[in-house]
């Protein structure tokens, strides 16, 4: 979609669903209405609707940030420390390596 054929008030609708969508576990969609409106919030010539796609994207890219640094840890973290969690980490894993790490 060419958002410089949709309408201010569309736009800021857009936004704002695919914001309250990353809330629903979709981190996803917070990445891409980050990029997705970063022209619009940012470099766009102003107009009423701008800040509030301004505050949506913003918090949308802080959230996809946080989330991915958060996934990041978890499979740093479980990848070095799978062996020594033992039956837990087996419970959690899709594929179970064989051998002795």
């Amino acid at each position: 979609m060419n958002l410089e054929k949709v309408p201010n008030q569309r736009k800021l609708t857009l936004c704002r669903k695919y914001y309250m969508a990353g809330f629903a576990l979709l981190p996803f969609m917070w990445a891409v209405n980050a990029i997705w409106f970063l022209r619009e919030a940012f470099w766009a010539p102003p107009y009423p609707e701008q800040k509030q796609i301004r505050k949506y994207v913003i918090i949308s890219g802080i959230g996809a940030l946080v989330w991915l640094i958060g996934l990041i840890t978890w499979v740093t973290v479980f990848q070095q420390m799978r062996s020594e969690w033992g039956a837990l980490a087996d419970r959690m894993s899709f594929i179970i390596p064989k051998g002795v790490p």
